[in-house]
């Protein structure tokens, strides 16, 4: 048997072996299964094991409700079987040098996040076609860190992570900037703090959930930009670090990704709305998270990322 390392989750001592019996798999615990995309593509279920697996380095996904993969890798968005049959795609302009995100909308569409150059959000129909386009406003033209998370929201506007502006932007399909939320605000640390925005989810209540990766915390923001809540590395025992992915789940709790390891190998952290560590994954299957959906808890299906 390997060497093990004794865990404190929940009040109980959890044996975790290092080829990852992971907290979610221990008898009375909590057990999530969920997609995994950065290091791997990978569905892991709630024993732990990989249930499917594609190519590696997909940078944003979703299952989807028919049960297809919607991926985003650097070169092309594709939606994949489970039998691993490509069945709709886009490739990246040539006038681009990355994508970054994607999601398949209301309408049938799917949203793709073009970075470089021309940096814009696109709306591509299910054939292929461009239907919608707009520039967007990285405020840096590194490419890589203009716009790591894009999501369509119910009132058809856009909320969209700028790294190096600090900023999460609500725009119109048009275009025009509705709405800024600041992470460089000086109760977070300001600027030196590096608080760089990764995935931002508008709430139910109207505020905004952000996980700020080198700043690792994450925060939720009221709609005037206040702080309404925040979970720090301090409330986890150091168990954030390069924070990417972020899923507000169906009974409030909040779960985040890391994509830098810590030195506990622990890649994803649940916490309470009191910031109590309830659930954490160590399984090397899901290292390097960029993002994650939560699938189900204990058998019973999570929403995931809904639109809002």
């Amino acid at each position: 048997m390997p060497n093990t390392i004794c865990k404190l989750l929940s009040g109980a001592c959890l044996i975790i072996y290092t080829v990852c019996i992971a907290e979610d798999a221990i008898p009375g615990g909590i057990h999530h299964s969920f997609l995994s995309v950065g290091g791997k593509t990978v569905i892991i279920g709630e024993d732990g094991k990989a249930q499917w697996e594609y190519q590696p380095g997909a940078r944003d996904g979703f299952v989807l409700p028919n049960g297809n993969l919607l991926l985003a890798f650097s070169d092309r968005v594709e939606e994949v079987t489970r039998a691993k049959q490509v069945v709709f795609s886009y490739r990246r302009s040539g006038d681009n040098s990355e994508i970054a995100t994607t999601q398949r909308l209301y309408n049938g569409n799917t949203l793709v996040t073009e970075l470089g150059p021309r940096a814009r959000l696109l709306e591509v129909d299910p054939h292929g076609a461009v239907v919608l386009q707009f520039s967007v406003q990285p405020e840096t033209d590194n490419a890589h860190m203009q716009s790591p998370s894009a999501r369509q929201l119910r009132n058809g506007n856009y909320l969209v992570s700028h790294l190096l502006a600090f900023a999460v932007k609500e725009y119109a399909p048009d275009g025009r900037v509705i709405s800024v939320l600041r992470t460089d605000l000086p109760e977070l640390g300001g600027r030196p703090a590096d608080n760089w925005p990764f995935t931002a989810i508008r709430l139910d209540n109207g505020n905004t959930l952000v996980s700020l990766t080198h700043g690792r915390r994450v925060v939720e923001f009221s709609p005037s930009g206040a702080i309404a809540w925040q979970v720090t590395n301090e409330d986890v025992g150091g168990q954030f670090n390069d924070v990417c992915g972020a899923q507000r789940l169906a009974n409030g709790n909040t779960v985040a990704g890391n994509h830098h390891g810590v030195s506990s190998g622990v890649w994803l952290v649940e916490v309470t709305r009191e910031r109590k560590v309830v659930w954490t994954c160590s399984n090397p299957l899901a290292a390097e998270v960029h993002h994650f959906q939560i699938l189900t808890t204990n058998g019973k299906s999570e929403p995931g990322m809904p639109l809002k």
